[in-house]
């Protein structure tokens, strides 16, 4: 209970932070805060946690279940929309059912995953979430994310630009430097300053979550995406979240996958759906509807698990 009145006052404190910044300044200020991050916040984060997690557990696993998340969020969403379409005799246009399925099937594992998860399991499991977000989530935004996005889009020129987008991403640059490199010895002071500067990265992402929030300026998409949320943020921990043991996840392991899986849609959906033309406002309201529903969820997992 001290951790999670403690991250609730990191979160929300540095959320309103960034909300009320985001009202204040230029709308360029959150972009170009979000760049600083993508190229330099999140690598050197990665290094540094890297240095202190232990890589001797089964943590090769964690990719795999955030495929399982991911294919069974799409499932369901799929599944919804039909249910949807039976009992209204209507059913949403093509733009808003790529973002109603997007947003049911990628989590913000990294903006919002990595802080929580560091402040309720610790460093010696950031490995875990770590594999899930860079080798999970990543691969499936910009995979079969993708490939929905340009089924239900008009842009289906734009898979160059996504493949470019994994290629060139500098967290899963700054990953592989830091399995490379983290038994190399470093002076104190650099250990120090690394440490200081990924906890920095932290807490600006959470920043500019408050920010992005602050961005909203409707919310009438609100009843479609409850949808993908209760999917996202609901079905899907408690449904593979019970079957973890059968993978031989248990204890800290089992609960930083849980916390995983049960955080808001990603940023992702956004990057996507304005690439491929979907519905743009239904990806907003469901980052930030997420973004505030974590606060009474996250207490539900872990006592549930």
């Amino acid at each position: 209970m001290t951790n999670l009145s403690e991250l609730y006052l990191k979160l929300i404190g540095l959320a309103v932070l960034g909300f009320i910044l985001g009202r204040k300044l230029p709308s360029m200020v959150p972009t170009r805060l979000g760049q600083l991050l993508f190229w330099v916040g999140a690598p050197l984060s990665v290094v540094a946690f890297l240095r202190q997690t232990d890589l001797s557990r089964q943590i090769w696993i964690a990719p795999a279940i955030a495929y399982l998340a991911i294919f069974l969020g799409a499932i369901l969403a799929w599944v919804g929309m039909k249910g949807q379409a039976y009992f209204t005799k209507s059913i949403p246009q093509q733009p808003t059912q790529g973002s109603l399925l997007l947003a049911a099937m990628l989590g913000n594992t990294g903006y919002l995953g990595f802080p929580v998860t560091l402040a309720m399991v610790g460093k010696e499991y950031f490995a875990w979430a770590l594999f899930y977000d860079l080798l999970g989530s990543l691969l499936g935004s910009y995979g079969l994310g993708v490939v929905l996005a340009s089924h239900f889009g008009s842009s289906a020129s734009n898979y160059w630009q996504m493949t470019q987008a994994i290629l060139i991403n500098p967290t899963l640059w700054g990953f592989g430097f830091g399995l490379v490199f983290r038994q190399v010895q470093l002076p104190d002071v650099v250990e120090f300053g690394l440490d200081k500067l990924a906890w920095t990265a932290i807490a600006l992402s959470l920043v500019l979550i408050g920010m992005r929030l602050a961005q909203v300026t409707s919310w009438h998409s609100l009843p479609q995406a409850a949808m993908s949320l209760t999917i996202k943020m609901l079905l899907v921990p408690l449904v593979l979240g019970s079957a973890l043991p059968l993978f031989g996840v248990t204890g800290a392991a089992a609960q930083v996958m849980i916390l995983q899986m049960a955080m808001p849609p990603a940023f992702a959906t956004l990057v996507i759906a304005e690439t491929f033309d979907l519905d743009r406002d239904l990806a907003v309201t469901a980052l930030a509807a997420g973004a505030i529903i974590l606060l009474l969820t996250l207490p539900v997992w872990l006592w549930v698990f």
